[in-house]
């Protein structure tokens, strides 16, 4: 196979600033969307993870069929598992009463399982590695484990630990700039390091979210939830046309 066909198969971008800006986007819309469904259209957490986990599922099975990558299907499917991993982790944490905390436990768990058997199955987690259905599979299964942690993590940060949404963006964010620095001054894997900065977005995103449309009262901004994930859409297309992004082709 070409090198030009076996680049063609590999449908996940290139990771550059702008792939990081969309992503926190897209985390922070996953919560404002996901807490819509749930919340301000009172179908509950049990129902909303039906209606994502259906989306999620339809845009996976795009995203795999697809013979190239497509920045807003890739994005699409993106923000997807956000939006389910929103409504499970609250099913979760909330309606089943295991908490913040053992929500947080298991759901790293299954996370970290996810990305070992990946591992042993194909000898790399590299993004660079993801051209054959079962990595892509694998990939996408590892991603949804992480949107859902991500929500879980922040609302444990958040309120638990009563950091409240401000200090743990700045937390979260001060962890990002960590990874940041040691991308550009270690040698510490870059494979490593990129999955480190890929599930601490979702964090992140959730407590700005949050921060958006919770009440006044509890430390938020209390913005609409409909009209904060429109304008977090807007944002996110208008960054997906005007900045092209191209499929990856090396290791990061």
């Amino acid at each position: 196979m070409s090198t030009d066909t076996k680049e063609a198969l590999i449908k996940v971008p290139e990771i550059t600033l702008i792939f990081w800006i969309i992503k926190i986007a897209a985390t922070t819309l996953g919560e404002t969307a996901g807490d819509a469904v749930s919340m301000s259209m009172n179908l509950g957490y049990l129902v909303g993870s039906f209606i994502f986990a259906a989306l999620f599922a339809a845009a996976v099975t795009c995203q795999i069929c697809a013979r190239r990558f497509h920045p807003l299907l890739y994005w699409a499917t993106i923000v997807a598992t956000t939006t389910v991993g929103t409504t499970l982790a609250d099913f979760a944490t909330r309606s089943l009463r295991i908490g913040y905390s053992g929500g947080s436990t298991l759901l790293l768990a299954l996370l970290l399982g996810s990305l070992l058997v990946w591992h042993r199955s194909m000898g790399s987690v590299s993004i660079s590695t993801i051209r054959s259905r079962k990595a892509q599979m694998f990939y996408w299964t590892t991603i949804m484990f992480s949107q859902t942690l991500g929500t879980a993590l922040g609302d444990w940060t958040s309120d638990t630990a009563k950091f409240g949404y401000l200090g743990a963006a700045i937390i979260f964010g001060g962890l990002l700039a960590a990874i940041a620095a040691a991308y550009c001054w270690s040698r510490i894997s870059r494979t490593a390091l990129f999955w480190a900065a890929f599930i601490l977005t979702r964090p992140l995103g959730a407590v700005v979210g949050d921060f958006l449309d919770k009440p006044i009262d509890h430390g938020g901004l209390e913005l609409s939830r409909y009209s904060a994930s429109a304008a977090l859409f807007a944002f996110m297309l208008g960054c997906i046309l005007l900045f092209g992004q191209k499929a990856a082709k090396q290791q990061h």
